[in-house]
């Protein structure tokens, strides 16, 4: 009986024991499928805001694509307001320079302006086809003789052309007194071509000369004001040295400017000239070989 009771009390600790584990079993398992669950929400919500985030960025995007144009105006509207600004900057310095001496730079700023247009557009016109010039008197002379050559170079234009028309209306005189005359009209048309040059040099020195005048006496008028003052007051010294510098500034600004256009004028003259000469010596030797063939 004991035994069979014995029996009995371990088949009911086994049976506890399994039920217990199959339980613990059952626990683990739901706690697995939880945390699964769980994990999987949890992915499903990330990739749904990273979904939502590039949603948001690509309507941004095309939010922002739209406003590019606006941008680009407004840009443009910083830049022009940037050199209105400039403008009246530069204004401003001009007035504060003093009506004296900024007036005296200013004009020989728009003297000097107007030269250097003036020579420019000489020059432009000065200038000459030497080679196609040559082949025409050439031509012209063998085929209707001096009458004919004189009549193209009547026609054209330029210093090259009227040195020609001068050494042909010469030529029965011989060819000494066509070189002499040669010589003496590409001295004068040289003479031409560098008419008013000088000019705009003077007003190269000039306008640098008038702002340090101005600077000086800027200067002199700024420590006149501390004489008066009695004291040193930075805000006094600092504002007549800046009126006095403007002046120098200015002038310096208008030395640099026509000295560019000095040089491009003077570049255009030596040009002019060395056509000249290479075209005289084969004007030169033109009428050299047609005096041969008609000795």
């Amino acid at each position: 009986m004991k035994k069979a009771l014995s029996l009995l009390a371990i088949v009911a600790l086994t049976l506890g024991s399994v039920n217990a584990y199959a339980q613990d079993d059952k626990a683990a398992n739901e706690e697995i499928t939880a945390t699964s669950e769980t994990t999987n929400t949890d992915e499903s919500s990330e990739a749904g805001e990273i979904t939502s985030t590039d949603d948001a960025t690509s309507d941004s995007t095309e939010a922002a694509a739209p406003g590019d144009d606006a941008g680009s105006e407004e840009t443009t509207a910083e830049t022009g307001s940037e050199e209105k600004k400039f403008t009246q900057i530069l204004k401003e310095k001009f007035i504060e320079g003093g009506a004296f001496f900024m007036s005296f730079v200013l004009l020989a700023l728009v003297l000097g302006l107007a030269l250097v247009i003036e020579r420019i557009i000489y020059l432009t016109f000065a200038q000459t086809n030497t080679d196609k010039l040559l082949g025409s008197v050439e031509s012209a002379l063998n085929s209707g003789g001096v009458d004919a050559a004189k009549e193209v170079c009547r026609n054209t234009r330029g210093p090259v052309a009227t040195i020609f028309f001068e050494g042909l209306d010469h030529y029965d005189e011989g060819l000494d007194m066509v070189d002499k005359s040669i010589m003496s009209v590409g001295s004068v048309e040289n003479g031409k071509l560098e008419k008013g040059v000088s000019w705009i040099s003077l007003f190269i020195a000039l306008a640098p000369m008038l702002g340090f005048m101005g600077t000086v006496i800027g200067m002199i008028g700024a420590f006149d004001a501390i004489e008066a003052a009695g004291d040193i007051n930075p805000s006094l010294v600092a504002g007549g040295i800046k009126v006095a510098l403007l002046t120098t500034v200015f002038g310096l600004i208008t030395a640099i400017i026509l000295q560019i256009f000095y040089n491009l004028i003077v570049a255009m003259i030596d040009g002019i000239v060395i056509k000249m000469e290479d075209a005289s010596i084969s004007f030169m030797d033109m009428l050299v070989e047609y005096n041969k063939k008609n000795s």
